[in-house]
């Protein structure tokens, strides 16, 4: 009886062990990463989003645009084409949360420098003061990578539109004309120009989850 018992015991242990290895590759295998969402309008803070997009549930994506960067080229999306890119809003002039702003970025283009996959753009929200000279001479200052990152000026209702139709990412500053769009958020877009996240750029640990989202959504493209 004694020898039976002893063997039972045996049994039940080597039962546990290999029910624990059965169980760890079972997690495993369903512990896989998933893909960054695709944010919507209605996922998103409504305070963010213009009125007319609020209840759109999918297929959004950033409207086409033109604009002028900090060399005089014209930027499109073309430029971005098959590009995964972060994007803000800035002004060079701006003394309280943009110098915070770029300097986060300036991490982001650290880690992408030797990255043909991935792009940076910046919109300045004061067109009417960063003339591409301006642009051009924050870009020396900010030690900003004209192939990795551009900073784009242009028409100031389609950069409002931009912001608050495409990225979602300011709100609404009750003007009637267009008037100061000032944002701390930073958004991630994928390939086919949608919003995979959105992070504040004034804090290292957010833009830290974006270094790290944008890792995983080249995965996505592997």
């Amino acid at each position: 009886m004694l020898r039976y018992l002893k063997q039972l015991k045996v049994f039940f242990i080597v039962l546990a062990i290999v029910s624990i290895v059965i169980l760890y590759f079972i997690y495993s295998a369903l512990n896989v990463e998933q893909p960054l969402p695709r944010l919507q309008p209605n996922r998103v803070d409504a305070s963010l989003v213009d009125s007319s997009l609020q209840y759109k549930k999918k297929y959004h994506k950033i409207a086409d645009f033109e604009l002028i960067n900090q060399n005089g080229d014209t930027i499109t999306q073309d430029t971005y084409d098959d590009k995964i890119y972060v994007a803000d809003f800035f002004f060079t002039t701006c003394q309280t949360i943009c110098p915070i702003m770029t300097d986060q970025m300036a991490r982001v283009q650290q880690e992408i420098l030797n990255d043909n996959e991935v792009l940076l753009l910046s919109h300045s929200v004061t067109p009417e003061i960063d003339s591409v000279a301006q642009l051009k001479r924050y870009a020396i200052e900010k030690g900003i990578n004209d192939s990795k990152w551009n900073l784009v000026t242009g028409d100031r209702k389609q950069i409002y539109d931009l912001a608050r139709k495409s990225y979602l990412v300011v709100k609404h500053d009750n003007s009637e004309d267009y008037g100061m769009v000032h944002t701390e958020n930073f958004a991630l877009i994928d390939k086919n120009k949608e919003i995979r996240g959105l992070y504040n750029g004034v804090n290292p640990a957010s833009v830290d989850s974006l270094i790290n989202d944008i890792k995983r959504l080249k995965k996505e493209y592997q």
